[in-house]
C-alpha cells in the first residue's frame, strides 16, 4: 500500500513538474521574443522547478532501473558476490544520502531562522530548497527496497533496462504485426 501509493505521488509530480516547466518555458519565449516582454521570476521558478524533477527523476529512475549503470564488471562475478556488491553500494549510498540529508537539514533550518527569500519569488528559500529533504528521502526509500530485495534474494543488483533487448522485442512486434495485416 506504501509502496503503490508513493509510485502514485511521485509519478504525478514528475508529470506536474514537467508539464508546468514545459508550460513556463514556452510561454516565457512567446513573451520574450513575440512581444518584446517577459516575467523575471520564470528564470527562478524554472531552474527550481527543474531541480525538483532532477531529484524525483533520480528517485524514478532507480525504481525503474533507468539509470546509467556501467555493470559489466560486477556481471563477470557469480551471483552470491555480485548480491555482496550491491549490498556495500547500498550501503555506501545509504551513507551519502544521510549525509546530504543532514547537510540540507542544518541548511534549511539556517534559512528558516534567517528568513530570507528568493531573489524574485517572494517565497522562502528554506521551502523552495525543501526538495532536497524530499527527493534525498524518495532516493534513500528506493535503495533501501533494493537492499532488501538483494537481502531476500529476490535481486541481485540494481536493474538496468535492457535498451537494445526492448527495441529488438519492438521489432519482432511490428514485424508480427506486419505479418498479420
Amino acid at each position: 500500500m506504501f509502496l503503490r501509493v508513493l509510485n502514485q505521488v511521485e509519478e504525478a509530480i514528475i508529470s506536474l513538474l514537467l508539464i508546468a516547466t514545459t508550460l513556463l518555458v514556452f510561454l516565457d519565449v512567446v513573451m520574450r521574443f513575440g512581444f518584446n516582454t517577459g516575467f523575471m521570476w520564470t528564470q527562478e521558478l524554472t531552474l527550481h522547478m527543474s531541480a525538483w524533477f532532477v531529484l524525483f527523476g533520480t528517485s524514478y529512475g532507480i525504481k525503474v532501473g533507468s539509470h546509467i549503470g556501467v555493470d559489466a564488471f560486477v556481471k563477470l562475478f557469480p551471483r552470491g558476490m555480485r548480491r555482496l556488491i550491491t549490498i556495500v553500494a547500498c550501503t555506501l549510498s545509504l551513507c551519502y544520502c544521510g549525509l546530504i540529508l543532514y547537510g540540507s537539514w542544518i541548511y534549511l533550518s539556517k534559512m528558516k531562522k534567517i528568513g530570507i527569500e528568493l531573489e524574485d519569488l517572494p517565497i522562502p528559500t528554506w521551502l523552495a530548497h525543501g526538495m532536497l529533504l524530499v527527493g534525498f528521502s524518495f532516493i534513500s526509500i528506493r535503495i533501501l527496497i533494493l537492499l532488501y530485495q538483494v537481502i531476500v534474494g529476490d535481486a541481485d543488483g540494481f536493474r538496468h533496462v535492457d535498451e537494445a533487448k526492448e527495441s529488438m522485442e519492438i521489432v519482432e512486434e511490428l514485424k508480427e504485426e506486419e505479418v498479420m495485416s
